[in-house]
């Protein structure tokens, strides 16, 4: 699954999930650096603020229109791989965001992982 055209890795995380995506991110560093990476305002913010020299272009927070501005982002074709770990739990007050985020990686065919367990064997095929 490598991805030559150079299409960049989309992190987002739900607020219960922040920690666990920020724990992946740091045992998966090297994958990450050789990908441009993209990621919702906070979640982006928790991930460079633990790791100073990775470059992540942040959009804005989730509830904020980061959901939507890398949902264009995957209509754009310059999404390769969508890692957005989901509370399942917990209320989200923009879950239509959610749904049409989700959406888009299927219709457009972006691998997207929802937990750990995917994330991990889709950025070994990265």
């Amino acid at each position: 699954m490598t991805d030559p055209a150079g299409r960049a890795i989309a992190l987002i995380a739900h607020d219960q999930k922040k920690p666990d995506l920020l724990a992946w991110a740091s045992r998966n560093l090297d994958r990450l650096r050789r990908h441009p990476l993209v990621a919702t305002g906070t979640t982006g913010s928790l991930i460079a603020r633990a790791h100073p020299g990775l470059a992540i272009t942040l959009m804005k927070s989730g509830p904020l229109g980061g959901d939507q501005q890398i949902g264009a982002l995957i209509v754009e074709g310059r999404i390769g791989l969508l890692v957005f770990l989901v509370d399942p739990l917990s209320p989200h007050p923009h879950d239509v965001d959610v749904k049409a985020l989700t959406r888009l990686a299927v219709v457009y065919d972006v691998p997207m992982a929802c937990n750990l367990a995917t994330a991990d064997i889709l950025i070994g095929q990265f």
